[in-house]
């Protein structure tokens, strides 16, 4: 696709920093960054090498005032982010600054970029699929080193290698089958599908494992929802500034200090955990608490998991059971707090309710039992198992999508071989999965999604 004219965006955020940076990216990149940036060393910024950095100053020339000191570095084209001529403007991290130099970059004749559209070129000149394009905003994003990991993995292309991988197998497999159906003998086509059957299950084999890695990669990417609920003062808040390792939840011995929700994101050994702490879920009159309440039976409802506390030093309460057969359905684990206190709490009555549910004996106050809830988290999000740094995670719903049509066209192929069907009809099945697959990377995809994929992207990436 030839994209005609030259855009530019501030690419770092605005605020007081210690360099803020101005790309423009297009056939005249260099000719409007020299409408501003003069190099004392050069004559003229057309003499500038590719990828060297050079010292200048950013002059708003009509006035004949200098906005700024600048480093200027021009990347040829096709070796740049976009695979266009670009040039990065780096200036002094103000407001003011930045804002005066972008200004000049469109008065030169640069359009504003629209949100993620340096991503897009890049997607659309070639340089990278559109999953890679996808991990650049997961990188950007990223709030552990884990979900960092997979992000890179992916906008390295080993998810799209496995893909691009299947995808030139399967249109092998099409040419097989329509040549055969070309050349009709019926001992050849029985061969053929004996075989298409043969790469159609080793195939079937590799999307299978990367649709057993989207509920891990999914987490990574935006995050566990945990919510902690439990009576007024059984810990809850403790709880919260424990994992977090600062105090951010007030906590007081008076029930009921917790009315509205906090919500923080916690690195859990790799896992983000966007955690909420509630208020504790009783029966009330106070007006303001049963909002707080309200709220929090609708968190729980909503969420991937649920930390539910109980006090060990007391006996189990009609609320305390209400709450736990209303979780008898969700994943929850049960945290028996307090266990440094004389116990009064039967884990049996527990047990008798939610026979299947983990049982964690801890003490917020001591520090006991922390570490042994985050390992039990890291469990359940791996489902006991290791994801290597080096493989393909699916993290993004609309590639698990795709990969389950593939995975489910291949079985419907499959299917049509065992009941003996014509060589027209697996080929139709086979297409379905080539096809599918073709979404991730974008080759198959609809220009409205595609548009709609870069607008979730910041202005300047």
């Amino acid at each position: 696709m030839f994209i005609n004219d030259t855009i530019a965006a501030i690419s770092t955020p605005l605020g007081e920093g210690g360099i803020g940076i101005i790309r423009i990216s297009g056939k005249d990149a260099l000719g409007v960054a020299s409408e501003i940036v003069r190099i004392k060393s050069l004559k003229s910024l057309c003499d500038t090498r590719s990828h060297t950095v050079y010292y200048g100053g950013a002059y708003d020339l009509p006035l004949d005032e200098k906005i700024d000191e600048v480093l200027i570095i021009f990347m040829q084209s096709p070796r740049s982010y976009t695979a266009e001529d670009v040039v990065e403007i780096h200036c002094h991290g103000g407001i003011i600054p930045i804002r005066r130099i972008y200004e000049l970059t469109i008065r030169a004749g640069a359009r504003p970029a629209e949100p993620g559209e340096f991503t897009k070129r890049a997607f659309l000149n070639g340089r990278i699929d559109l999953a890679q394009a996808e991990a650049v905003i997961d990188l950007i994003r990223a709030k552990t080193d884990a979900g960092s990991r997979a992000a890179l993995n992916q906008l390295e292309g080993k998810l799209s290698s496995q893909i691009k991988s299947v995808r030139g197998d399967l249109l092998e497999m099409i040419a097989f089958a329509e040549a055969a159906i070309d050349f009709p003998e019926e001992e050849i086509e029985e061969m053929t599908a004996v075989q298409i059957a043969k790469r159609v299950k080793a195939n079937m084999v590799v999307l299978k494992d990367l649709i057993n890695t989207a509920s891990s990669g999914k987490v990574l990417r935006e995050g566990l929802h945990t919510v902690i609920i439990g009576k007024p003062n059984v810990g809850k808040s403790s709880l919260l500034n424990a994992l977090l390792r600062e105090n951010r939840a007030i906590v007081t011995d008076i029930p009921g200090t917790t009315r509205d929700i906090i919500e923080e994101y916690i690195n859990v050994r790799g896992i983000p955990l966007k955690i909420v702490d509630t208020a504790g879920v009783r029966e009330t009159e106070d007006i303001i608490e049963k909002i707080g309440v309200e709220k929090a039976r609708e968190l729980f409802k909503k969420a991937d998991l649920v930390l539910m506390m109980l006090d060990m030093s007391r006996t189990l309460s009609s609320d305390d059971r209400k709450l736990l057969k209303e979780l008898a359905d969700k994943p929850c684990i049960i945290l028996l707090n307090k266990a440094d206190l004389p116990v009064l709490l039967d884990e049996q009555e527990i047990r008798d309710i939610m026979p299947e549910k983990l049982l964690l004996r801890i003490s917020v106050t001591k520090n006991e039992g922390i570490n042994l809830l985050e390992e039990q988290i890291v469990g359940m999000v791996f489902q006991g198992e290791v994801i290597s740094n080096e493989g393909a995670i699916v993290t993004n719903v609309r590639h698990q999508h795709a990969i389950q049509l593939a995975y489910d066209s291949l079985q419907d192929a499959l299917q049509t071989i065992e009941a003996v069907m014509p060589l027209d009809c697996i080929v139709v099945d086979l297409r379905a999965s080539w096809e599918a697959l073709g979404q991730i990377a974008g080759d198959t995809l609809g220009e409205d999604i595609i548009d709609q994929i870069f607008a979730t992207f910041c202005i300047g990436k």
